[in-house]
This record gives structure tokens, sequence and C-alpha cells, in this order.
């Protein structure tokens, strides 16, 4: 049988991911780097574990699993390791970053995963799953869409796992896609989007949609926003930030993109998405796209969520509409 492994389970997260795969009745097993917390996740949910880091020997450590699912970030110092590990032991690999550059380094080891017949599939939690979905919906509004651009809203407070990673997003500077090409935009500026209730001024970041888009939809122009309001991004030291909102907060917000399309005659699309808060999405999305990995669902090399599971993936979780505009 097809084993599912959760890399970095303890986490805020992971730890989400690990109780709804148990609900679920999935055959998983829990890992990451360490043994007390490991243990005691374990025999919480009465699962296997296994510890060890994200490595150049983590290879060793996938015996026996099918697929790993990996919640230990910031992705930069994990996600390149652990790909090369599944490749090399024949495992396929997911994991739920936003940072662009862990979509840049998927894509360069993309032939060799085919070669050895193992997927790379990151972003299955909400960047990049409603946005990879929404930009395919939008692109198949218009006639030969010539560019794309996708807005995201951030609100309500930052775990401190996503505050980490969204450091090296910001690190990897302002880019966007032109003529099919990634390439810097440092003078590129804010614009407004409207999510629903009239327009709010995004910033350009450069998330992994950047990369996701262009395979998804082949639209060769793709810009990339956010929205941020309240604490959302938080400053200062932010190892001391608490695991992530509460049970209470996530319901408090809800989570909404845009994306805008514009075909070579000039027509223009947009939709909005609407989901779950984004912390409470990743776990579902996350685990439901291992479960159809195990099942079956998968293509070699590099991935996205809409290229193996469809455009519908992300209304398949409850709490998601879309809106046409």
């Amino acid at each position: 049988m097809s084993t599912l492994l959760i890399y970095g389970a303890t986490g805020y997260t992971g730890r989400m991911a690990a109780e709804r795969a148990k609900a679920l009745g999935l055959r998983f097993e829990i890992a990451g780097r360490n043994h007390l917390r490991l243990a005691a996740l374990a025999t919480q949910l009465d699962v296997p574990f296994r510890v060890f880091d994200a490595d150049a020997d983590a290879a060793g450590s996938l015996s026996g699993i099918s697929v790993l699912l990996n919640f230990a970030g910031p992705f930069a110092h994990t996600a390149e390791a652990l790909m090369r590990a599944c490749i090399k032991a024949g495992v396929d690999y997911l994991d739920i970053t936003a940072e662009i550059n862990v979509y840049r380094l998927a894509e360069r080891l993309g032939a060799d995963a085919v070669s050895h017949h193992v997927m790379l599939l990151p972003g299955v939690g909400w960047d990049v799953v409603p946005t990879d979905s929404l930009a395919v919906h939008v692109a198949r509004r218009v006639e030969q869409p010539f560019a794309l651009s996708i807005a995201l809203q951030v609100p309500g407070s930052m775990s401190r796992g996503s505050a980490l990673s969204v450091s090296e997003i910001m690190g990897a500077g302002i880019m966007a896609r032109v003529d099919g090409e990634l390439v810097a935009t440092p003078d590129a500026t804010p614009r407004h989007f409207d999510f629903g209730d009239g327009p709010v001024l995004c910033a350009p970041l450069s998330f992994g949609d950047l990369v996701t888009g262009w395979h998804s939809t082949g639209v060769p122009n793709i810009a990339m926003f956010v929205h941020i309001s309240g604490d959302a991004f938080p400053e200062g030291d932010l190892s001391q930030l608490p695991d992530g909102p509460t049970p209470e907060e996530r319901e408090a917000y809800r989570a909404r993109a845009v994306v805008e399309v514009i075909g070579v005659d000039g027509v223009i699309a947009r939709s909005v998405i609407e989901t779950v808060n984004g912390y409470s999405y990743t776990p579902l999305a996350a685990v439901e796209a291992a479960r159809r990995v195990l099942e079956g669902e998968r293509l070699s090399g590099f991935a996205t969520p809409a290229n193996v599971f469809g455009s519908g993936f992300a209304e398949s979780i409850e709490g998601t509409s879309i809106s046409d505009f």
C-alpha cells in the first residue's frame, strides 16, 4: 500500500495536516527533526514517526514512502534537499510553499525528476491552489489571453513560519513574467484591485504563481500583487511570533484572491475566489492533494496543482466559491 510521509508535522500547519490525514483514514507517517515533539504527536495520532534532517542523507530515510508532503519552512532551507532525496528514492514531492525560488528550483530539477518517474509539486496549500485554479478559469474566459495579473488579500495575523517564509519571498526581489521569461522588475508600481468590497491598493510581490501561472495557462505576461491589512506582515524578531492564528482568529478572516486576464484584443475578464481562512484551507488542500497522488493522480517532473488535478481542484475544498466579473 502507498504511504504518505508528512515532514514538519509538529509545526503549526503540519500538525493540522496530520490531524486531517488521520481523520480521513490515510496511511501515513510523520517526520521531522525533533524527536520529543514527534514522539508525542505520534502517540496522540497513533502513527509511526521518523526523525531525520532535510539534508543530503535524507533519501535513506524514505524507505517505504510513496509521497512526501513537506511543511518545514522556510522552504529555501528544506526543499532542495528533500526534492533531491525524493528523486533519488523514487518518491513524489509536495509542499505548501509560496517562495518563488522553490518553484524555480523544481523547474530546474524537473528533467531529473522525469527520468526517475517522480513528481515535484510545490504549492498545494492556499498559495498556490486557489490562484492556480482561478488563473486557468479566467484565462479560459478570454480569446488569446495575453496578460495575467494575480492579487492576493492577506488579512489577519500571520504564523511564525509564514512570516519567515515571506522574508525569503521579499529577499528574492520583485519579478514579473514578460514574454514568457522571468525578469527583475524593481520599478514595478502598486495598483488597485477589487476583492469584492471596492478597490484597494496592492503592492507587487513575487510569489510562486509567477511560475505556476505560466505552466498552467501559457499566458506569457504575468504580474503578482498582494494587499496587506492589519498586522499581516509583522516586523522585528520573527522568531518570537506565536505559532499562528487561533481557531477564532481563523474563523474571523476569510481569504480572497483576484485574477485579471487581458486578451490580445483588449478584452478584460476578472474573477474573485473566496475560501476559508488560508491557514484552515492549506491543510485541507494539501492533504487532499496527497490523497489524490496516493491514488494515482500524478505527472512526472515539475507540475502545478491545475496541471495534475484540473482547474476545479480549488473549489473541491469546502467553503470555496468563484465569482466572475
